[in-house]
């Protein structure tokens, strides 16, 4: 679930049965993360569930990393990417997506809580979203060395919409914001 805060401004909702007419691939991309729990086991299972929704799929290398924004201590995570191809609407598959998260036992306890399997639709295509219960792209993936990383991994040429930067250059540009160059 997106914070209202988080929306992207001035972007319009899309009429939701626009998505439902889909016919055409859309390449999604999919943020893994897991930091309860048999971390690595749940990310395994993601990514073979998400086979089934996915064509083509392609996956990052699983990285270990510290948490970042949380409240509480936490213990360090488990984070990949995932990009494939789908006919899926954008709401049916952020629908199946919550649905994995819940077959591994996450719970929504506390916003940023600890996780057994945080699944984050970074990507639909160069849609942009802008509903209560979805925003694509994901509105801090910028700000996520977790995220930028493997995603430049599978395709640093991938270019967001939002901003029109490539995922190398949004990688880049966050090292000169960490920097304080």
């Amino acid at each position: 679930m997106i914070d209202q805060s988080e929306r992207h401004p001035g972007n319009p909702a899309p009429h939701p049965e626009k998505s439902a007419l889909r016919s055409a691939k859309v390449t999604a991309w999919i943020a893994l993360g897991s930091n309860v729990g048999d971390r690595r086991g749940h990310l395994e299972w993601a990514i073979d569930a998400l086979q089934t929704m996915l064509d083509n799929l392609r996956t990052s290398s699983i990285r270990e990393t510290a948490p970042v924004g949380v409240p509480d201590p936490q213990p360090d995570y488990l984070n990949a990417v995932v990009a494939g191809e789908t006919t899926l609407p954008v709401f049916e598959l952020h629908r199946r997506l919550q649905g994995l998260e819940r077959q591994r036992g996450r719970q929504r306890r506390s916003y940023r809580g600890a996780r057994t399997l945080d699944l984050d639709l970074l990507f639909y295509g160069d849609e942009r979203i802008d509903t209560p219960d979805l925003v694509v792209p994901h509105p801090r993936l910028r700000e996520r060395r977790f995220v930028l990383e493997p995603m430049a991994e599978l395709d640093p040429a991938w270019v967001d919409p939002v901003t029109g930067r490539t995922v190398s250059v949004l990688l880049d540009d966050l090292a000169v914001q960490r920097n304080g160059a």
